[in-house]
């Protein structure tokens, strides 16, 4: 078994990715009753997502880790409307997700300068609340953080993760040549010629079991959710924890990590994977890749080597299998090429998506611009029909070659010969035709209801 030192554990075990607070909204202000004054508003408890913000820096500096805004100002002869008490805003990293005390997600902050209303202030006293002031929001809060990368580097302990780490990036991660070396994430940046910039997290290793909370199974498992790729990590020699376990060959390590994935929540198997094959300096490495990529060629075929409990139902699909070597720096640079070429490959495939969503809510518009013009129309249409109706009922002729005159000088209708339709006026009114029809008296018009 092994063993962590007391100073390791006090140098890299004070890692937060959790914290539980405290926060209230200000009161209100007093009213004036006399003049009918409104006091003013009690102040709002704002979390403001922050770069260089940490959950360890937040409980150094509050050690309460109570956040209370300001009291609004009572109404006065001066100012009959009180001023807003002073808002609270509490600066947290982001990637954070804000919990409920029952534990139920309320919020989160995924960018720098996202805001979030924790609390809100009480309404001032006025004459609805016969001008007392009302308490403002309190409650509990958890703020649980979850680090937002584009690849997660996931393994089983010493399969060489945060030496890979050190040798794409700038971060230099604790390496040693011991499991459980890294006991809190890192993350590091890949700087490519064109100054593009790909994050990477190191995550601690996984154990078997880890799904159920063994070790820090739940702990650390989260922090691969937020990953837009999932990297493995694995040992060509294969992986033994102690000498109580079992040893696991390297393909039988990924399909207990892709098991671990599975059983702690399904919609990791849908992120694109990436799998490098580490420590291809060591003696038979070549021979055990080759025993790999067969394996990996019909994984259906191999699943027998492992108990049926452990053994995932669904086998993770990598789009790039790259052998490296961070002893010798073998594979390195291919590695470094296919991380870039998978992140693109994933953008340009989610901008290809937003583009045909825009294009169908265009369409979407234009198709009920149309269905509108076609309504209009179509009520247009049977209204003419009911003139038509009423002409047939008056026994008046439709076909008409010139406009008539009606009794008395009033102007008659004049007739389509192709449609035998009469026009309209504005007043949606007509006069009959002919002089043979019966005539109307002066002023006197058939008016149609329009529908």
């Amino acid at each position: 078994m092994v063993r962590c030192g007391g100073a390791a554990l006090r140098k890299y075990g004070n890692f937060i990715d959790n914290l539980r607070l405290y926060v209230r909204g200000g009161t209100g202000g007093m009213g004036y009753p006399r003049l009918g004054g409104e006091g003013g508003r009690g102040g709002d408890v704002w979390f403001v997502a922050e770069e260089r913000a940490t959950l360890k820096s937040i409980r150094n500096r509050y050690p309460r880790k109570r956040f209370i805004a300001g009291t609004g100002a009572n109404s006065s002869v001066r100012a009959l409307k009180g001023e807003k008490g002073k808002d609270c805003e509490v600066h947290v990293p982001w990637g954070i997700s804000v919990l409920g005390d029952d534990g139920k997600q309320i919020g989160e902050l995924n960018a720098a300068g996202e805001r979030f209303l924790a609390a809100r202030g009480g309404l001032g006293g006025s004459l609805a609340t016969n001008f007392l002031p009302c308490k403002g929001q309190s409650r509990i809060v958890r703020l649980d953080l979850k680090l937002i990368a584009d690849v997660g580097l996931v393994g089983f302990p010493n399969a060489g993760k945060s030496s890979l780490l050190s040798k794409i990036s700038h971060a230099k991660p604790e390496i040693a040549n011991y499991a459980f070396t890294t006991i809190q994430p890192e993350l590091g940046k890949i700087m490519y010629a064109d100054y593009k910039q790909i994050s990477v997290a190191d995550l601690p290793g996984l154990i078997e079991g880890a799904h159920a909370n063994k070790g820090m199974g739940h702990k650390f498992l989260k922090h691969v959710e937020r990953t837009k790729q999932l990297l493995l990590v694995v040992d060509i020699s294969g992986f033994q924890l102690s000498t109580k376990t079992l040893f696991r060959t390297a393909f039988e390590t990924i399909l207990l990590l892709t098991k671990e994935l599975e059983l702690y929540k399904e919609e990791l198997l849908t992120k694109p994977a990436l799998l490098a094959i580490n420590k291809m300096d060591l003696p038979c490495a070549k021979d055990n890749l080759n025993e790999l990529m067969k394996q990996l060629q019909n994984p259906q075929d191999f699943l027998h080597l492992l108990q049926e409990e452990m053994s995932s139902a669904n086998i993770l699909e990598f789009k790039y299998i790259i052998p490296i070597s961070t002893y010798t720096g073998e594979g390195i640079e291919e590695l470094k090429a296919c991380i870039r070429k998978s992140i693109d490959e994933e953008a340009e495939q989610e901008n290809e998506e937003y583009r045909k969503k825009k294009l169908l809510l265009l369409q979407t518009s234009e198709e009920q611009q149309m269905n509108r013009r076609y309504d209009r129309s179509s009520n247009t249409f049977f209204l003419l029909l009911k003139v038509a109706k009423v002409s047939l009922d008056l026994n008046t002729p439709l076909l008409q070659e010139t406009t008539s005159v009606g009794k008395n000088g009033l102007p008659g209708c004049t007739c389509s010969n192709s449609t035998g339709f009469p026009q309209w006026n504005s007043l949606h009114s007509w006069t009959p035709c002919s002089s043979s029809a019966p005539q109307l008296e002066a002023n006197e018009t058939v008016h149609v209801q329009q529908e």
